[in-house]
């Protein structure tokens, strides 16, 4: 028999997923979930990829659909993604895209690509869950990332001691969890910390697009390219996905960045899955170049009522001394609970009196603090069902 003590020391880091077990309870009768941070299903452009799916196994493409490709992905989704990019203020080429397995995927390989055991990772306090996990397989240190001026690049690398701090990584615009933005100040500093203490940023752009008030703020790759001229000369990594907008189950994400990078999570992505599945490639493609320009200003509308919703209830329902988050954008509201309260435990008792899930902010963590804080998903309920289950949280929260 197999024994533990035969397994990589990274595996005492890895830790099954909150949102992902939560997720479990979406099949349970009569529960309201704010739970996992997914996209309405009812709102997928489904006949467009019906015809994608059928176009890609008609007689002339469907050798192509149905055989090996090329690892950095296939061409004319990577054309299409150099002009999208272009379009949000980032100039580059073919070279510089590679086409992944979601945008996790893409968070694993940097993780691969940066982190020696004891190196310093520079994240939200809190951030991304999926980050977290993904660079917590090669054993990093974890520094709170503060770009409100009060530290600076010596305090970072005293705090790392004999290690480096290879990255600082954040979603910019409508963060998961806090559902929070970076503005250009804080994005123009950000910049200027990579450059004091020489390490990558690594700029996550899930929910980009999904902005629903306030004037777009250009991304951080598009700020250095603007300092630098090329994007060969960027530090900065950009990482995409077409899960918050087209469709998460075909799992197509992207990177952008210097060749010199592309060409290393290339050598990646040959040893991992040699490819991401080419038929959703081709099926992303036709769909992207077909409805992607209506079909964000439809979802920017509907998930944008849904926010609205959602924080009118919290105004009208949540007890005196909850605090949340008023995002622009995304997903997510973050709501503090008054001290001494616990998530987890607020969770235990909506479900068994109320039927409603959320996730307990405490994961978000590195440190394993915000015991006090929940995270709320309004994208995939309808605004009345929103409504009902903050009313019936806040009932909780008074008792």
């Amino acid at each position: 028999m197999l024994t533990k003590d035969l397994f990589a020391t990274r595996m005492s880091r890895m830790k099954a997923s909150e949102i992902r077990e939560l997720l479990k309870l979406l099949d349970q009768p009569g529960i309201i979930s704010f739970a996992g941070g997914i996209p309405d299903p009812a709102l997928f452009p489904a006949e467009a990829f019906a015809d994608a799916f059928q176009n890609a196994l008609g007689t002339e493409k469907q050798a192509q659909a149905l055989q090996y490709s090329v690892s950095e992905g296939y061409a004319p989704l990577r054309e299409w993604l150099a002009d999208h990019m272009r379009q949000i203020g980032i100039e580059c080429g073919l070279d510089n895209i590679l086409i992944t397995s979601g945008s996790q995927q893409a968070l694993d390989y940097l993780g691969k690509l940066y982190l020696s055991p004891g190196d310093t990772a520079l994240v939200g306090w809190p951030t991304y869950l999926g980050a977290l996990a993904a660079f917590n397989a090669y054993e990093p240190r974890f520094d709170k990332l503060s770009i409100n001026g009060n530290r600076g690049a010596a305090e970072y690398a005293a705090a790392a001691g004999e290690s480096l701090v290879k990255f600082a990584y954040l979603s910019p615009d409508f963060a998961n969890p806090t559902g929070e933005t970076v503005d250009l100040r804080g994005r123009e500093a950000l910049l200027d910390l990579a450059e004091d203490l020489n390490c990558a940023v690594i700029e996550d752009g899930a929910y980009q697009a999904l902005r629903y008030e306030g004037e777009p703020i250009p991304p951080v790759l598009a700020l250095e390219l603007a300092r630098k001229g090329s994007i060969e000369d960027c530090r900065t990594i950009y990482c995409g996905s077409f899960s918050k907008t087209l469709s998460p189950g075909l799992r197509v994400g992207w990177v952008v960045a210097a060749k010199q990078v592309i060409s290393q999570l290339v050598l990646m992505k040959q040893a991992a899955d040699l490819h991401s599945a080419t038929i959703n490639q081709m099926a992303i493609n036709d769909v992207a170049r077909a409805c992607f320009d209506t079909h964000i200003p439809m979802l920017r509308r509907v998930y944008g009522a849904r926010r609205d919703a959602m924080l009118d209830a919290l105004v009208e329902h949540m007890p005196k001394g909850v605090e949340w988050t008023k995002p622009e954008g995304g997903m997510f509201v973050w709501v503090t609970l008054p001290k001494g309260m616990v998530g987890a435990d607020l969770l235990a008792r909506a479900l068994e009196t109320v039927k409603v899930a959320f996730v307990p902010g405490q994961a978000f963590f590195p440190d394993g603090s915000g015991a006090n804080t929940i995270r709320l998903s309004f994208s995939n309920s309808d605004e009345a069902t929103i409504r009902e289950g903050v009313r019936r949280l806040g009932e909780v929260l008074r008792a």
